[in-house]
């Protein structure tokens, strides 16, 4: 017994009549009546009562149209999953971000807009370094990175990034620091050659690390660490005890934490990226990333 020969059999039990269940499903009746046959030979039960006036259920043509409806609804619930999935309606997303990356603006408004249209849809996010994101990628347990690479970062083979957002990286000191006393709003990369740096992890795979250890590289020195600390937050608060200086995106200034000093870097290197990367040609391929990308670019 299978699925097409079921739906006859519920025509027929709802129809009552052979003529009017043939042409509903579009077929001649005949077909039609050996498969109610089969079925019942099948079961070794009859379903129906069959007179020339009319057409009956039995007690077992009963319990099977229930059974029968239940079936075909859930094979037709099955069909409408698929169907959302290849859309893009269903499914879930694995995104990875860097810590800054949840600063933006953009970022929790292009989320809240892509969960508006496609509710059905679930986001998984994880925080992670630029470099786990390129890992995960690669491995294919992430689908999407934001990243935040170092100025001498190139995408790996297979992975296609967009430019999402621009900002600079800033030298952030203690508020009673010299070099934050000074009317100057701004501090050559240099002049921080000799301080304790509070930096990310260098193992981390940061590329904010990265970046900041190729400043120091062009300015002919390297950052002498004080601290390796995982939180940007968590830096910001020991600059703050005065236990050292520290290079950070600019988008840390919101954070408002008393006691630290923002100046900019006079060096055009300090420019830096936030990048959206996947592994290419699947904006094409999969709807859930297709949908995501085309969010994230509109926002």
């Amino acid at each position: 017994m299978d699925f097409r020969q079921l739906r006859y059999f519920v025509a027929v039990a709802e129809e009552l009549s052979f003529s009017a269940a043939a042409r509903r499903l579009h077929i001649s009746q005949p077909p039609l009546s050996m498969q109610i046959k089969a079925i019942e030979e099948e079961l070794g039960a009859p379903l129906l009562k069959r007179t020339n006036r009319r057409v009956e259920l039995t007690q077992a043509g009963t319990l099977l149209l229930a059974e029968a409806r239940q079936a075909l609804a859930q094979l037709d619930h099955a069909g409408d999953v698929v169907r959302q999935a290849v859309r893009g309606d269903l499914g879930a997303i694995r995104i990875g971000f860097t810590a800054s990356v949840p600063m933006y603006d953009a970022f929790p408004a292009m989320l809240s807009r892509y969960q508006g249209r496609y509710p059905g849809v679930r986001t998984d996010l994880t925080h992670l370094s630029t470099a786990e994101q390129l890992r995960g990628l690669v491995a294919k347990t992430l689908d999407v990175g934001f990243l935040r690479p170092s100025m001498l970062f190139a995408p790996p083979s297979g992975i296609t990034v967009h430019e999402m957002w621009k900002d600079r990286l800033v030298a952030v000191l203690p508020k009673n620091h010299p070099l934050a006393q000074r009317d100057s709003t701004s501090v050559s990369v240099g002049e921080l050659a000799d301080q304790p740096f509070i930096l990310f992890p260098r193992g981390l795979g940061c590329g904010l690390f990265e970046h900041v250890s190729a400043l120091a590289s062009r300015a002919g020195f390297a950052p002498r660490l004080q601290h390796e600390v995982r939180e940007g937050t968590t830096i910001l608060g020991l600059v703050a005890a005065g236990m050292g200086v520290s290079i950070l995106p600019e988008i840390y200034a919101r954070t408002g934490i008393p006691g630290v000093t923002y100046r900019a870097l006079d060096t055009a290197d300090a420019a830096s990226r936030l990048l959206l990367a996947h592994r290419s040609g699947e904006q094409t391929t999969s709807p859930l990333l297709q949908r995501l990308l085309a969010t994230a670019l509109e926002t």
